[in-house]
């Protein structure tokens, strides 16, 4: 029942809104079910107190002045039928009438009770009609029975008036839940749609956003303070580590530079020796290496921050894919290596210069891990509602334990100590991913090597843009 719901009602509101519309109708029906039933109960007792003072009044009156005198006051009351309903019937032991407004024993064998229901058949505007009677039955001495009832015909049509009315106050009780149920699902999916519509703007990089609220003082009021609260902290903190970022980057951009600088003043220099010459190209070589560090590391604080993802636009994962991969068919070609494309149009909205370099970086590294005489196989298409980047390899790959470490700054492999670079290519691979909103997934590939995975959300049409 409940996977049944939720692929019907796949919204968390729906089902909710839907479980109070049931429980506001099932809570209607069981107060007119219970009210029909105790108004049933009070019309039976009533109808079996009276004839049962009347049966009460007869008997006495058989016992006082004999069995001549009941028939007597039996046959006067025989024609009472028309007036009141009621009904009287005599009998001896052998079920022969002796008196009453019936004209027969109307059982086909002995009742077992003394509560007794039957139908009689009468003659009323040239036509039979039938007419169900509540009567008590009882022996008033060792031969003979007395039958008195009533007809209860208005009786039923009043509870057959009175289900018709219940059938009606369920249905529009029904109707009233669903309609309060669908306001509800509306309001609460409103709410709701606005809230992650803001988060969306959030994740994207605008800090300034804030969660509306309405002055209600509700749940989703009490919630969206408390995140703006968060909000606000994450904001300051951001800006503040922003800051720090920039200056660190400022305060050591220069000095590098100054001694990269005089590094290759002193390589000039003609009286240098040869070890030495060898050891300044060395120190300008580490320096370029920390300079490179430096920048990405940036990217990356820069992209996990959402301060990238300011400046958004509709481009071609695919086209761009392939420009990216011609940059490189020359390094590819001089490592040995075939690069093979199967690059489908994929439109998706971001930063053309950060898909760039997700694409660069994923290359590089299959570039740099993979051994000569390999393949690497780059691929675009739509899947579904999502754009799809992958590339393949076919070089050693990453154990499934390490994978989750490689997508992190420094996460290198201890393997690959002797190969050049900082560990932090697939960690900005994954902030750029993340930054748009995508998935990034590493698995291995058919037959060995690794398989990087970049799942994207499509760009909406270019109309609605």
């Amino acid at each position: 029942m409940a996977a049944w719901a939720e692929r019907l009602l796949p919204v968390s509101a729906s089902r909710l809104a839907m479980l109070y519309g049931l429980l506001f109708a099932a809570g209607v029906a069981a107060l007119i079910a219970s009210a029909y039933l105790l108004t049933v109960r009070v019309l039976e007792r009533d109808v079996d107190n009276v004839i049962e003072a009347e049966f009460d009044g007869l008997r006495d009156e058989f016992a006082i002045d004999g069995l001549a005198a009941l028939t007597a006051t039996l046959e006067r009351r025989s024609g009472s039928w028309g007036r009141n309903g009621a009904v009287y019937l005599l009998v001896d032991a052998a079920h022969q009438r002796l008196a009453g407004n019936l004209t027969a024993w109307p059982f086909a064998a002995d009742p077992t009770g003394q509560q007794v229901e039957f139908a009689i058949v009468a003659h009323e505007a040239r036509r039979d009609t039938t007419h169900p009677v509540r009567a008590l039955l009882k022996p008033i001495d060792a031969t003979h029975q007395l039958l008195v009832g009533t007809d209860v015909t208005e009786r039923q049509h009043f509870l057959r008036s009175l289900r018709t009315a219940a059938a009606w106050s369920v249905g529009l009780a029904a109707l009233l839940a669903a309609a309060l149920a669908y306001a509800y699902e509306r309001r609460i999916t409103a709410r709701v749609g606005a809230l992650a519509a803001t988060c969306r703007q959030i994740m994207e990089g605008d800090l300034s956003r804030r969660l509306a609220t309405h002055r209600s003082n509700d749940e989703f009021d009490r919630l969206a303070t408390a995140v703006n609260s968060m909000l606000g902290r994450i904001e300051h903190q951001t800006h503040t580590v922003k800051a720090t970022f920039d200056s660190a980057a400022h305060d050591l951009r220069a000095p590098l530079h100054r001694a990269r600088m005089k590094l290759e003043t002193t390589l000039v220099g003609e009286h240098l020796p040869p070890e030495g010459r060898h050891e300044i190209e060395s120190a300008v070589g580490d320096i370029d290496r920390v300079q490179e560090t430096l920048a990405t590391l940036l990217q990356i604080a820069q992209a996990e921050s959402g301060v990238l993802g300011a400046r958004n636009e509709r481009l071609d994962l695919g086209v761009l894919a392939m420009e990216v991969v011609t940059l490189y068919e020359p390094l590819a070609t001089e490592s040995g290596l075939a690069i093979e494309t199967r690059c489908e149009a994929a439109p998706v909205s971001g930063t053309r210069q950060l898909f760039a370099q997700l694409v660069s970086n994923l290359i590089e590294n299959a570039i740099k891990y993979v051994p000569r005489g390999g393949r690497l196989c780059v691929v675009t298409r739509i899947e579904g509602r999502f754009a799809c980047l992958e590339v393949i390899d076919d070089g050693p790959g990453i154990a499934d334990e390490f994978r989750e470490r490689a997508l992190t700054p420094f996460g290198r492999l201890d393997r690959d100590a002797a190969v050049p670079g900082s560990g932090l290519g697939l960690a900005l691979v994954a902030a750029i991913t993340r930054l748009h909103g995508g998935q990034l997934e590493l698995s291995g590939a058919v037959g060995g090597g690794l398989r990087v995975r970049c799942v994207l959300p499509l760009a909406p049409p270019a109309e609605q843009a």
